[in-house]
């Protein structure tokens, strides 16, 4: 619930506050770190000219994931959507302690990024939802559907 959370402040913030989208915060973090080489055409040539579409598509996909981990619904795909942006966010910032620096650099430096890309694997293997969150609600209602047309006596 706590990832579920954040991801919801996260979102929030970029979504309902002009800042973010139009006001220059999203270009202002896409050019505060060094991506991955391989990264950095995308960056140029399809994020940064379109920097308010991303912006708002990064934040409700935030909000998306924080609602979607709070309520417990949908909690393996909000699990891959936030995976897939752990990684998109990892290559955008990858190269932030250098190109030379020792290899646990480049880990420390992008620790905001790993833990919480492991945490979505870990949700999605584990099926995270199907416990306390609506998930489970829904696999139950599917369960006794099932269960009731096949309840049916045969004369």
């Amino acid at each position: 619930m706590f990832t579920g959370v954040m991801f919801f402040f996260f979102g929030e913030y970029k979504v309902f506050r002009p800042w973010f989208a139009t006001e220059g915060g999203f270009q202002y973090w896409a050019n505060q770190f060094t991506p991955f080489a391989f990264y950095r055409p995308f960056l140029a040539n399809v994020v940064i000219p379109h920097a308010v579409f991303w912006a708002y598509f990064v934040g409700f996909g935030e909000l998306a994931i924080g609602l979607s981990l709070i309520a417990g619904l949908f909690v393996r795909a909000a699990s891959v959507g936030g995976l897939i942006e752990m990684l998109n966010l990892l290559a955008a910032t990858g190269m932030a302690p250098g190109p030379h620096a020792e290899l646990w650099r480049y880990f420390g430096a992008n620790l905001d990024h790993i833990c919480p890309a492991l945490l979505f694997l870990i949700f999605y293997f584990a099926r995270a939802g199907n416990t306390w969150g609506l998930d489970a609600w829904r696999a139950g209602r599917s369960r006794r559907a099932l269960g009731s047309g096949s309840s049916r006596s045969v004369e």
